[in-house]
């Protein structure tokens, strides 16, 4: 398949397969849904393979017990390797949860405000970015800010942007999707400027800044800016259904972290050892996330019933749109699995 056709079809699936999948449930989420629950994880993730998927990873933290490690399939296919749970993995949108507490930190230090505007910060993106006047800190965080999301932009997956400069090209010159606040809608352009903000506060990378404040205190050295910063062997191999090549080489400027690294961060995000003394009462954002990138689905998940977090990585993306709900019925599987060992 030529480069050119292979990035519309990435195009098609991120923009259209959502809308698709609402006209139909493929028989195979059926199936997911309706059969036995295994005895155990471990099974259930060897049967989530059944489904096409090429390979998967859990980890599961359950309190007073020592971390467990699930793995199935392969690391990478054409080579026949097995998939191996300390294996790194592009977390996409999960990292959105690293820059929140990254912001509220900041603004713990008083370096910055949620209550400040993006024209405060950004004066060149007034006319640029429409609202940029009334759209808040907050508002970004919280995905209420109204400014396009820039990856639904044609052009984004036909030729993925080489830096931050060129992503927000994408999202310049657009219509606000709604009014600053008056509506809730998931845009990765707010992350994208958060991001930004954090390098012009601190006068150096966001990710830097990340390590120092989140990661190094919480013992983290498996979690990474981007693939350019890792050993790709040690990187898990992504694949979209439709298209032979291994995705891991496509920069999308992903973070880069095995399961125990994120499982671990997810559980000082919700108990609060992430935060220092006053910071988790500013944090604004959710205590848990999901990732997407072609070849990469991730959920990362806190059950505060069972004090449990797992954390899901599966190396297969699917055009037919189906795989994402697929991959939430395996995760809800694996926690009534869980949910029935606590109460025996």
């Amino acid at each position: 398949m030529k480069k050119k056709q292979t990035k519309q079809m990435l195009r098609i699936v991120f923009i259209l397969a959502s809308i698709s999948s609402l006209w139909f449930v493929p028989w195979i989420l059926v199936k997911a849904w309706i059969k036995p629950l295994p005895d155990t994880v471990q099974e259930q993730v060897n049967e989530a393979i059944e489904y096409e998927f090429d390979g998967m990873i859990v980890y599961v933290d359950e309190a007073g017990k020592e971390p467990a490690f699930y793995a199935a399939g392969w690391k990478n296919r054409e080579n026949q390797i097995p998939a191996d749970p300390q294996s790194l993995f592009k977390i996409a949108s999960i990292g959105k949860l690293y820059v929140a507490v990254a912001i509220t930190k900041l603004v713990h230090d008083k370096r910055l405000s949620l209550d400040e505007t993006l024209a405060d910060y950004f004066p060149e993106l007034v006319g640029r970015i429409e609202n940029a006047e009334k759209i808040t800190v907050r508002m970004m965080v919280q995905h209420r800010s109204g400014i396009p999301n820039l990856t639904d932009h044609p052009g984004f997956w036909e030729n993925p942007p080489k830096s931050s400069e060129e992503a927000l090209v994408y999202a310049l010159d657009m219509p606000a999707n709604f009014k600053p606040d008056e509506d809730y809608e998931y845009s990765n352009t707010n992350y994208l400027l958060l991001s930004k903000l954090i390098e012009k506060v601190v006068g150096y990378g966001h990710f830097q800044y990340i390590r120092e404040k989140i990661l190094t205190s919480l013992g983290l050295k498996h979690t990474f800016g981007s693939i350019r910063d890792v050993n790709m062997n040690d990187l898990m191999s992504g694949y979209y259904v439709g298209y032979e090549n291994d995705q891991k080489a496509e920069d999308y400027g992903s973070m880069i972290a095995t399961a125990e690294d994120v499982g671990i961060f997810l559980r000082a995000l919700n108990d609060g050892s992430v935060f220092d003394e006053g910071e988790q009462e500013i944090y604004p954002y959710v205590y848990e996330h999901g990732g997407l990138l072609p070849g990469y689905q991730s959920l990362a998940e806190y059950h505060k019933d069972i004090d449990t977090v797992v954390i899901q990585f599966i190396n297969t993306t699917n055009f037919d749109g189906y795989d994402w709900n697929l991959s939430e019925i395996i995760i809800n599987r694996i926690i009534k699995i869980l949910r029935r060992e606590k109460s025996s």
